[in-house]
Order: C-alpha cells, then sequence, then structure tokens
C-alpha cells in the first residue's frame, strides 16, 4: 500500500511538472519606451538577464506566488508579485538620480557585447555559497578554476588558479582599486576575511580581459563590487556552524536612504575553525563601515575596512609517504608557530555626473599592512644572525635553538579615475588610469634562544626596504554599428621598483628595475540575433617578476619580464530557459614565468622564465532550466598547456641530500606539460526546488592529473579528483522578519581523500646518478558540513 502510495504521490508530482508550466514573457523598458538590455531579473531566488531587446521568457509553477525583482544600473529598482493570470507583462524602470554603485567598477569591466571571455556572479550568487569559506571556493564553478586551502577546509590560506595560472597571475580590483600585494603579487584574502557579506557582485574576466588597474591580469581578472547603495533600512544576522568547530558570526546594519541623500552601512564579523589538517586553526575578524552622500550630480563614498588573521602554520603540507597512514599530519608543533597580520583599507570614492552622457569617477585610496609570522627553530647556526661565537670551558657553541619573527610592515596609496563620455547611443569612449605608491619594510628578530650569544631583544638579524611605483593609463572605445560591435582597448603602464639591504638569508640583496609596457586589445561581436552573438578579440600584455623572483634567483638567472599574446573566440546564446557561452583561446608566452615546483621555507612558490611556453583550449559554461523545478548548470575547459625546449637544472646531492657544490645536470625536453596544469576541469551542478522556497542542489568538480614540476612525470604529480558537495536551502519569513535563509551545506559527500596542491623537491644523486625527490602534499577534507541560518529584517 506505502509502495502505490509512493508512485501515486511520483506520478502528482510529474504531471504538476509538465502540466502546472506557464510560460512568462517579461520585458524591460524605460520611460522612453525603448528596451533594457542586460537587466538583472530574479525570480525567486533564480537570476537571470533580458536579452538585447530587453525580453526574458521563463517557465513557472503558480506564477500567483512568484516573487519578481528587476534592476539594472542608472535604474530604480522594481520588485514585485507577478499575479494569478498573467503571462505576458512590461516592466517600466525608472531613471535614477541616484546612480547605482556600478558606477565605481564600469571603467573597468566587460560590457554586454565585449569581446572577451567573462563570467558574472550576482549577489544572489554569492549568498547562497557564503558559509564563511573564503572568496575563491564562491567562484569553483566557474569555468577552468582550482581551489584549495593549506587547512583543508576553506577557511584560512587559500589557493586558486585560471586556467592553470596562480593567484601572482589573477589581477584582483576592489571597486576599481587594486588589491594584489605589490610586492608578491598575490591576492590574500585571508586578510579580508567574510569580505563576500559586503561584496554586491564579481566579474571573472579569463585570459587577459579588459584594461584594469594593478598589475597584468595572465590568467585572468577578478573584479570585486562591494554592496551597492539600499534605498531601504536593513539589519542581518548571518551564523554559521560547522564541522572542524568552525564558526562564522556576521552582523550587518544599514540606514537606507535618509533625506533621499546619505546612507551607510556597517558590518562586524568573526570567522574561527580548527581546520582539517592537526592544528591548522584559524581566528579571522573583521570590518566594514562606509558612509556616502548620494546627489543628483555629485556623490561622494567613504569605506573602511580591515582583517585581522591569525592562522597556524600548515604551509610544509603532508609529506608523501604519511598520506595513507596520516592525512593530517602537520610537521609544526610549536604552541604559537602561527602567522598574524592586520591589513586595514581606507577609499574615498567621488563620482561626478555632468552631463546624461558623461561621468567622471575619482577614488583615493591608502591601505596599511602588519604582522609577522612566529618560527621555532632547531639548531640554527649563530652566522645565520649575526650572533658570534660561543666559549663555554674551552668548548665552541654555534648554533642554537631559538624562536624568530619576520615582519612586514607596508603601505600602499595612490588614485584611480575614469572619464567616461557616450558620443551617442553608437559609441562611447572611457579614459581611465591610475598612479600608486607602495612602501614595504622587511625584518626579522630573535624573541628567544637557547644560547642568546651577543644578541638583544629587539635587535633585527635583517633589514631590507622596496618602494614600487606603478602607474597607467588606458583609453577604451565601444562603437556599434548594426549588428557589429567593436571596442579598441589600449594601456601604457610603468613600473619602478626598487629593494635593498639583507634579506633573510643575510644576503645582500640590491635592486632596481623600471619597466615600460604598451598593451594593446580589441575586440569584435556580431549578433547573430536577439538571443545569440559570437565574438573574437586580441590582447598583449607584459608582467614585471615580482620579489621572490629576484631573492630566490640564481645571480646568473635573473628574471625577466614576461609578455603574452591572448586570441580569444566565443559564442554565446541567451534564450527563454538556456543561457550558454562557449569560447576557444590562444595564450602565447614569451619568457614565461612559470613554478619550478620548489617552494621556499615559507611556503612561497618559486618560479623561473621560459623562453616559448603555450596555453590552448575550448571552454564551456551552461545553464539550463529544464523546468520551473529543474536547473542543470555546468562547464567544462579543455587546454594544452605546453613548454617548448624546456631545459631543467638539477643540483648534485650526497647522502644527506645536500648539495654538494658540483656542476648542475641539465636535462632537455622536446615539449612538456606546464606545472600544475590540468588538461581538464569539470563542473555540474544539478537545482531541484522541491517546492518554491525549498532547493536542493548537487555539485560537483572533476581536475585532471596536475603535475609538480615541468617534466610530465607521473610520480611527481596530483592525482585526479572528483568531489561532490550537496546542499539544501529553505527561504522563509515568520513573526514578521523579513527574511530568512536556512543553509546547509555537505561538502565531499563521497568522502573522497583527495589533494589539489603540492610541491617537490630533489636532484641527482652524487653516487648513483639515480633522480632523488621527495613529495608534499595538501590534503583537502574529507566529508563535512556548514550549517548556516541566516535573518534579515
Amino acid at each position: 500500500m506505502k509502495k502505490q502510495i509512493l508512485i501515486l504521490w511520483i506520478m502528482c508530482l510529474l504531471t504538476t511538472i509538465l502540466y502546472a508550466q506557464e510560460k512568462i514573457t517579461l520585458k524591460v523598458i524605460n520611460k522612453k519606451m525603448s528596451p533594457i538590455p542586460g537587466a538583472t531579473i530574479t525570480v525567486d531566488g533564480k537570476t537571470m538577464q533580458s536579452d538585447q531587446l530587453g525580453i526574458l521568457t521563463f517557465l513557472l509553477i503558480n506564477p500567483e506566488h512568484a516573487e519578481i525583482s528587476v534592476k539594472h544600473m542608472g535604474y530604480h529598482p522594481k520588485t514585485f508579485l507577478l499575479g494569478k493570470t498573467t503571462t505576458a507583462v512590461t516592466v517600466q524602470l525608472t531613471e535614477s538620480s541616484i546612480q547605482a554603485d556600478e558606477v565605481f567598477v564600469y571603467a573597468t569591466r566587460a560590457g554586454e557585447n565585449s569581446g572577451t571571455t567573462y563570467k558574472n556572479l550576482t549577489k544572489e550568487d554569492l549568498q547562497k555559497n557564503n558559509l564563511g569559506q573564503d572568496i575563491p571556493y564562491l567562484l569553483d564553478q566557474t569555468p577552468g578554476v582550482v581551489v584549495g586551502s593549506d587547512a583543508g577546509a576553506g577557511i584560512g590560506y587559500t589557493n586558486m588558479t585560471i586556467r592553470g595560472s596562480n593567484g601572482q597571475r589573477i589581477n584582483v580590483t576592489l571597486n576599481g582599486i587594486p588589491l594584489n600585494d605589490a610586492e608578491s603579487m598575490g591576492s590574500f584574502f585571508v586578510n579580508l576575511p567574510d569580505f563576500a557579506s559586503s561584496t554586491e557582485s564579481i566579474q571573472i574576466q579569463r585570459g587577459i580581459g579588459t584594461s584594469t588597474n594593478g598589475g597584468a591580469a595572465f590568467g585572468g581578472s577578478i573584479n570585486i563590487q562591494s554592496d551597492a547603495l539600499e534605498t531601504d533600512g536593513y539589519a542581518e544576522l548571518n551564523n554559521t556552524y560547522g564541522s572542524y568547530n568552525t564558526w562564522k558570526n556576521t552582523f550587518k546594519i544599514g540606514s537606507g536612504l535618509l533625506n533621499n541623500k546619505f546612507a551607510f552601512n556597517a558590518r562586524l564579523s568573526r570567522i574561527v575553525s580548527d581546520g582539517y589538517i592537526d592544528r591548522a586553526t584559524s581566528n579571522l575578524k573583521s570590518f566594514y563601515v562606509d558612509a556616502g552622500y548620494y546627489g543628483k550630480k555629485h556623490q561622494l563614498k567613504a569605506t573602511i575596512f580591515s582583517g585581522k588573521e591569525k592562522t597556524y602554520q600548515a604551509w610544509d603540507g603532508v609529506p608523501e609517504d604519511k598520506l595513507e597512514s596520516d592525512r593530517t599530519y602537520n610537521v609544526f608543533t610549536y604552541l604559537n608557530q602561527t602567522d598574524n597580520y592586520t591589513q586595514t583599507h581606507h577609499h574615498l570614492h567621488y563620482n561626478y555626473f555632468a552631463t546624461d552622457n558623461t561621468t567622471f569617477n575619482l577614488a583615493l585610496h591608502y591601505t596599511k599592512g602588519a604582522g609577522y609570522y612566529e618560527e621555532y627553530k632547531a639548531k640554527e647556526k649563530f652566522a645565520k644572525y649575526g650572533f658570534a661565537d660561543i666559549n663555554i670551558k674551552d668548548s665552541i657553541i654555534n648554533t642554537t635553538d631559538l624562536i624568530r619573527r619576520r615582519w612586514l610592515d607596508n603601505k600602499f596609496y595612490g588614485f584611480v579615475f575614469s572619464l567616461n563620455h557616450k558620443f551617442n547611443s553608437n559609441q562611447m569612449l572611457t579614459i581611465g588610469g591610475a598612479a600608486n605608491q607602495y612602501k614595504g619594510d622587511h625584518f626579522g628578530e630573535v624573541i628567544w634562544a637557547q644560547y642568546a650569544s651577543n644578541s638583544a631583544l629587539g635587535d633585527k638579524y635583517y633589514s631590507n626596504d622596496a618602494i614600487k611605483n606603478d602607474a597607467n593609463i588606458y583609453g577604451k572605445w565601444n562603437g556599434s554599428f548594426g549588428k557589429l560591435y567593436t571596442y579598441l582597448d589600449l594601456q601604457y603602464r610603468f613600473v619602478d621598483y626598487t629593494f635593498e639591504g639583507f634579506d633573510h638569508n643575510k644576503q645582500l640583496t640590491d635592486v632596481n628595475v623600471k619597466h615600460h609596457f604598451f598593451n594593446p586589445k580589441a575586440g569584435l561581436t556580431y549578433s547573430l540575433s536577439t538571443a545569440s552573438s559570437i565574438y573574437t578579440s586580441y590582447a598583449f600584455a607584459s608582467k614585471e617578476p615580482v620579489r621572490n623572483d629576484y631573492v630566490e634567483s640564481a645571480a646568473n638567472a635573473r628574471p625577466t619580464a614576461e609578455r603574452m599574446h591572448n586570441i580569444e573566440a566565443g559564442y554565446r546564446i541567451r534564450k527563454e530557459n538556456l543561457n550558454i557561452g562557449t569560447n576557444v583561446y590562444g595564450m602565447f608566452y614569451k619568457d614565461q614565468l612559470i613554478l619550478t615546483g620548489e617552494i621556499n621555507d615559507v611556503g612561497s612558490v618559486l618560479r623561473e622564465n621560459v623562453p616559448n611556453s603555450y596555453r590552448i583550449g575550448i571552454e564551456f559554461d551552461g545553464s539550463w532550466i529544464v523546468s520551473d523545478k529543474f536547473t542543470w548548470n555546468a562547464t567544462a575547459a579543455f587546454s594544452s598547456n605546453k613548454i617548448k625546449n624546456y631545459k631543467e637544472y638539477l643540483g648534485v646531492l650526497d647522502e644527506n641530500w645536500s648539495d654538494t657544490g658540483a656542476p648542475q645536470v641539465i636535462k632537455e625536453y622536446n615539449s612538456t606539460t606546464i606545472s600544475f596544469s590540468p588538461s581538464t576541469v569539470l563542473s555540474n551542478e544539478f537545482v531541484y526546488a522541491l517546492y518554491n522556497p525549498f532547493r536542493i542542489s548537487l555539485t560537483s568538480k572533476y581536475v585532471s592529473r596536475q603535475y609538480l614540476d615541468n617534466t610530465e612525470a607521473k610520480e611527481r604529480s596530483i592525482n585526479p579528483f572528483f568531489v561532490s558537495n550537496l546542499r539544501f536551502l529553505y527561504n522563509f519569513s515568520i513573526f514578521g522578519i523579513k527574511n530568512m535563509d536556512a543553509n546547509l551545506a555537505i561538502n565531499n559527500i563521497f568522502n573522497k581523500k583527495y589533494e589539489t596542491n603540492g610541491y617537490t623537491y630533489g636532484g641527482i644523486d652524487a653516487t648513483s646518478g639515480l633522480r632523488l625527490y621527495g613529495n608534499a602534499y595538501y590534503p583537502q577534507a574529507t566529508t563535512n558540513f556548514l550549517l548556516g541560518l541566516n535573518v534579515r529584517f
């Protein structure tokens, strides 16, 4: 009997899905009755966009209960219930005298008809996954992206690659202001914990993309826009609890628009976790405050946000021989083997709306960072720290156990600007640029030693100062000629980088380099119909070496700037229930700085120039609304990533794996795969709405083999992995509360043991001539969960 009831229930459910759907056509227009293309339309939590005629068609069950939200930059948003018998509706948006905060990022983002390869993530996309994990984890379901973390659970230090390029080659801007560290070129999201809770949208451009501020994008760029203006006041309380004693607590409050001119927002966050890896704890705190004046002609918005992190070090990974017996092994055991850093950002944005067609934007910024990592070191030689030998009863002591701190005290400041002018409905010009200066003080001190020798507390055993000046100016022209859209983008960038003094190895390191880069870009988009288009683009960019490239390189192998030609071509289609983008690309490098597979003593990757290399591939990004209940999202990236005529230099090692000083052994390869560059990256998401406010999603990710060095040796590689996650999301409102979201994420539901990153080291055995190597990996968490409850008043 129960079986018959179950079958009957399933039949009724299928009947509902198949026959109760109604096709809804929505058209978005302005007060002149002209269509608004690219309007963001949210239907019961699903976010879509109108086509070039301002039209979106979709399927709904019980449309009278459907809540529709429509918004577009420069217009007042509109939210309404669809209604019982409505199958076609026209939504007229009125222009806002208060422009939305998208003007902060407009100059550095790709537009609707841009000939570049990009993906936009809305606030709704981010919120459904924001349970405390770092921003890279929120981008995991975008094409060609691979993410991982030192602690194994996505909290603390995380890493990300796009098209095989790591964070040093991914340009990140926040409201148009560079976020990458000026010296390492990495973006350390651990310093901005829970910034996703203050993010309105993120655009990910793959390849070189459009001109932006800061370092060149050699794998991709991430353009983050902070929270946009909300006209109504609100308060939010967001809490998460999960595996490994993970907690996230967030409180937000906003005034809404006061006196039709003023508004402020504030956020306070705390994230703590024990981590999957032993002792890999994280204690992260942050705040965000903004206050703005929003007039018809002028806007002024001040923003201050800060992050403070304390993480236990896990950067040495897990030795290969312990992966089976002790996957959570951490070589560090000293109680305070921690990384400690505080970073505070100050932004001041000014916008001037001279006319309906001309806008000027100026932003001043100042970032202050300071912190250290503390380490226990055994049997360190006195000479390494400038200590004198000790003579005790005719016994010479020249080593000691000690605790040291390596400090970084830095500041980064400057301005960015853009001038946007629309000549007519077919042509627009943007002129923009930036000028920034970075000052960094690197020094180390010994805070305890078994034998102090002639040292005193507060002495600096090394000190090195750095100054980096970075300026750029660009011009972007966009034009349309019937169905053909074109753009031309020209950028000039100047870099002046100097550092001098002794590095952490007591080696005198003085570097002064200047770079002049000219980076042209051009593209074409042709509209095949109101729903589809094809595009192609060419871009050239140059990128300077980072600090470690100089410090860790041999004196006769100084790094040089790298250059890249990028060709993109693609096809986009956006229909009533189908959204697909597919593209091919070629990235051709001269003197590419590639990862050698080794790391230094603080976990930073080492790189070397190779004369000729390339990355070519094909990517797919699709979403299919099968029914009002079921949506299928998928991405795919297939690539070939090769170095031509690669030379590997190997040291000759004794029985203790110490370099003998003998001449290096050179091995040559005609063609070999670039390290950490998987040939296949796939992601998949099934979303099922059991009923209107309750959704279930199953996401999966596959990443093919990655090589730890540039020799294609399987014994020095990361095994392919396939991981699936399950998520339950329930949206409801009770007791007059505006909105509540209950969110349960069960990650790695099949309990897979996998690694996303690693490193290798070794050389040639002096006796046998055989290859010696050791591998270490960064295991990721087995099955774990995060449970969140978000309340909005």
